[in-house]
């Protein structure tokens, strides 16, 4: 059943005409009504000319403006790294002690680095980080050499784009409290990655059919594509 709040905000705004993102931002936060800052939520609904299993999208995005989500990074390395991964904010660092309370259950963290050689241990976790997402992954730039890089990045804005079994992909691209330039950037930055993974996975015609914008409990409007992804 709906809300008294969620009642009051306008209906099948869905079914509107696409228009540009820096004309629906405000109605967005017009619709932000809960007391808590909102978050400002994406969804990209995939061409169905694509078939569902031959999209396999996962990247990352740096976010320019943030993505207003404190972060609660882990990091796995040696010793010697460790000064840096800690100088860089990372909220947990530690080495083989680290890993045997992983493989305990203790997955007290949102995002987890480390480099190359204990890659090679924490590979034998799959089956507790897997499920989780929290496995370490090279292409996501989870897995290197360069910590404080690594760790800088994941707390101060880097999103996670992947596609769900449906083909479709769902990400956050800041807050209401945001001032609309921030989150216009970081959409733009969504778009690129995009575009540059259209490519990358030699897509035939358009990757995206449409988007979708809304805030956390509001209503979803449809955004006017102005590239061809």
């Amino acid at each position: 059943m709906s809300s008294k709040r969620f009642k009051k905000l306008p209906t099948n705004t869905s079914n509107l005409q696409p228009s540009l993102l820096e004309k629906i931002l405000p109605e967005i936060k017009k619709n932000c009504t809960t007391k808590f800052d909102e978050s400002i939520d994406l969804n990209f609904q995939i061409n169905h000319k694509q078939k569902k299993n031959e999209i396999n999208l996962r990247t990352v995005v740096n976010l320019p403006s943030g993505s207003g989500k404190k972060i609660k990074v882990a990091v796995v390395c040696e010793e010697v790294k460790s000064k840096d991964a800690k100088d860089a904010g990372a909220d947990i660092v530690g080495a083989d002690d680290f890993i045997e309370k992983i493989k305990g259950g203790d997955l007290n963290f949102d995002k987890l680095i480390c480099t190359p050689s204990m890659m090679l241990k924490l590979s034998k976790l799959g089956k507790i980080l897997g499920p989780k997402g929290l496995m370490p992954n090279p292409k996501l730039g989870s897995v290197t050499e360069n910590i404080k890089k690594a760790v800088t990045e994941a707390k101060t804005g880097q999103v996670e784009i992947k596609n769900d079994k449906d083909g479709n992909i769902g990400l956050s691209i800041g807050k209401k409290s945001f001032a609309d330039d921030k989150l216009i950037k970081n959409y733009n930055a969504v778009i690129d990655v995009l575009e540059k993974e259209k490519s990358n996975n030699t897509v035939k015609g358009d990757l995206i059919k449409n988007i979708f914008i809304t805030s956390s409990m509001g209503v979803s409007y449809k955004i006017k594509l102005s590239k061809n992804i």
